[in-house]
């Protein structure tokens, strides 16, 4: 499979939904950024369109070709979210944030009018948890927080998994917001939705990679075609 050619056609296909004078959700990452390079064509033909980035990477790209940035405020109506996925399983729910951007993308998919998430045709799953689950936490405390992390998971019948603060290069990995990202090897989540709950009751932990019954499609493609997934 032609990884790279399904993440563009995917967000060549999610383009297609784009209507003038839209405020966009824009997510991050290799395959959101497909989507922001199908739309410099529209942006370039005085579309008006209008973008909230999920992080700078985003917000610079988009700048490039022509969107014209936004922070919303209380009446900002975001007509459309895209954004990527590192898994998704047959009822639509999702682990994001290996780009570390979940706590954005997931206030952004939230506010949208609709979510749209695209992905190349190996991201789709017949059970979530194959790619380590990202948790965004506070710094202050966070080794307090990563042992409320193993007691959680460990209640969930998660004992003894890998658990690790995200570092590349031997810098540790800090998301835009200027949060820790920590990495759960959990192998297979049965109920996605149950265990967001529980990690997000933990103090420290400001959210999970875990987006269940948020996205209204999801678009799948590969070098030979497309598939979509909805509601």
């Amino acid at each position: 499979m032609d990884r790279q050619a399904g993440k563009k056609r995917a967000g060549e296909e999610a383009a297609k939904y784009v209507e003038r004078g839209m405020t966009l959700g824009l997510g991050t990452g290799s395959t959101a950024r497909c989507f922001v390079d199908a739309l410099a064509g529209k942006a370039a033909d005085g579309w008006g369109l209008r973008g909230v980035p999920t992080s700078e990477e985003t917000r610079r790209q988009a700048e490039a070709i022509g969107i014209e940035i936004i922070i919303p405020d209380e009446t900002t109506v975001i007509d459309l979210a895209v954004d990527g996925t590192d898994e998704a399983d047959p009822q639509r729910n999702l682990i994001k944030g290996g780009g570390a951007a979940l706590l954005r993308e997931k206030i952004v998919a939230n506010a949208a009018r609709r979510f749209i998430v695209i992905a190349d045709k190996s991201k789709r799953v017949a059970a979530l948890g194959a790619f380590a689950l990202p948790i965004e936490i506070e710094p202050f405390g966070w080794a307090l927080t990563v042992r409320n992390i193993r007691a959680v998971l460990a209640s969930a019948g998660f004992d003894g998994v890998g658990v690790e603060l995200r570092a590349r290069e031997g810098e540790v990995v800090k998301s835009d917001g200027g949060h820790l990202i920590i990495d759960c090897a959990l192998g297979r989540i049965d109920n996605p939705a149950n265990l967001d709950r529980a990690l997000k009751a933990i103090p420290g932990v400001i959210e999970t990679g875990l987006f269940c019954g948020m996205a209204d499609m999801i678009i799948y493609a590969d070098e030979t075609g497309v598939s979509i997934d909805q509601a």
